[in-house]
């Protein structure tokens, strides 16, 4: 058997193939990722007639070329965890660093944990898609933050307290009221300049061609706002109306992005096993559901739910040592700080639904952590917990998921309930 560790870093890789025992067969050396470089590195490896075993580090978008290459020659190859990989590096007592060095570290991980290595799954790159959306989805996000908070400094000096009355953004259409309403009416002027029942007409018109709810109470409240508030930017002033219908602009654009991203997640997340079980969840919508797909990648990856929840970063690792045993214990937040936030969501979602959802295992696991007296966010962590459990214990197939809460696993099967789905 033979180890081909590879360091991989932006725009090329270092190599190096090698046997049990340490014996170097093949020099760590660079290859750049271009056709021509990496079919030499394939020429190397072809003069090998035992079994290759090919190692490297996940290291963002950086080892997608050599990877995608390699597999299309049709070579075994395993992605690793680079804490995974830190930690493994680092058991002497002086630990250089070099990319020659990483390389050989990374083949002789390939032969110490050779039977335990797993190769990629073959839908690896629409899982990589899936999960270059929801990253890029997230980063479109902040950018949507930062662009409301701008424009709400601005209304808070044209139309203070409008963003109480309007807020509200709708991911499934990309529609944004107060973001219309600021580009039509920028400045308190502009709606006391007619009278109150002037305005609620022109209002009610307004939502109708916009295509929102109709709301007489909404234009009244606004109508009153806008004669007891005071601004501080006059409309007279040629900026001022340039600020806001720019500030909107630009914010409009971002959600269209947002909007357009969310329903290729959406097409992409629908051809996964998992989605289907996935929306049936309790709190789990059409916007969750695609964005916990990309983030949670193959749960075929995960040996159990503790795996996954070890990689969302909310687990408490035991801390025992003598006669000491640590009991208050924080979560790791090691892992994907992304799966977290949209854990956040899904328990925040819960929450609200209580009432609609008092059937549901895991909202009913969050009301009784509240019940106890334990404080909002430990009973989240707790309740989104389970939540993960339930999506590995699904797909593993080894028992009911009714029992997942109710009995053990042993008890379970010796009631012989076998492959049953969320909806049974």
């Amino acid at each position: 058997m033979i180890s081909v560790g590879i360091d991989v870093s932006k725009g090329k890789s270092t190599v190096c193939a090698m046997k049990a025992y340490g014996e170097v067969l093949l020099s760590p050396k660079d290859y750049k990722h271009t056709t021509e470089e990496l079919d030499r590195l394939i020429k190397n490896l072809s003069k090998f007639n035992e079994e290759i075993h090919i190692t490297l580090e996940a290291t963002g978008n950086y080892h997608l070329p050599i990877y995608m290459y390699l597999k299309s020659k049709g070579y075994f190859i395993s992605i690793i965890n680079p804490l995974e990989m830190k930690r493994y590096r680092c058991q002497g007592i002086r630990n250089p660093k070099t990319d020659r060095i990483d390389s050989m570290i990374i083949a002789q991980y390939g032969i110490d944990f050779w039977y335990r290595v797993k190769q990629q799954n073959d839908r690896v790159q629409e899982r990589q898609e899936l999960r270059l959306l929801g990253r890029q989805y997230e980063q479109f996000m902040k950018s949507r933050v930062a662009r409301c908070q701008a424009l709400n400094g601005l209304l808070d000096q044209t139309m203070p307290g409008v963003y109480e009355l309007l807020s509200g953004f709708n991911r499934n259409n990309g529609k944004d009221k107060l973001s219309d309403f600021a580009y039509d009416y920028w400045h308190n002027d502009n709606i006391i300049k007619s009278s109150e029942k002037v305005f609620i007409k022109k209002y009610l018109n307004w939502l109708k061609k916009k295509e929102y709810h109709q709301n007489e109470k909404e234009a009244r409240q606004l109508y009153v706002l806008a004669k007891t508030s005071i601004s501080t930017l006059s409309s007279t002033a040629q900026s001022t109306k340039l600020l806001v219908q720019e500030a909107v602009n630009v914010l409009k654009g971002i959600n269209l992005s947002l909007f357009t991203i969310l329903n290729q997640m959406r097409e992409l997340a629908k051809t996964m096993p998992e989605y289907s079980t996935v929306l049936s969840m309790g709190g789990v919508g059409e916007t969750l559901a695609p964005r916990l797909i990309a983030e949670i990648g193959d749960t075929h990856m995960y040996h159990s739910g503790k795996a996954l929840v070890a990689y969302a970063g909310i687990d408490a690792p035991p801390y025992q040592s003598g006669q000491f045993i640590g009991t208050k214990r924080h979560i790791s937040k090691r892992g994907s700080s992304t799966l977290r936030k949209i854990g956040y969501e899904l328990m925040d979602s819960i929450n609200k639904h209580q009432v609609k959802l008092n059937e549901d295992a895991v909202c009913q696991f969050f009301m009784k952590k509240r019940a106890e007296g334990k404080a909002y966010r430990v009973a989240m962590i707790a309740g989104y917990n389970k939540f993960l459990r339930m999506i590995i214990h699904s797909f593993t197939r080894k028992g009911c998921i009714k029992c997942f809460f109710k009995k053990t696993l042993k008890q379970c099967q010796e009631n012989k309930l076998k492959k049953f789905s969320l909806t049974d």
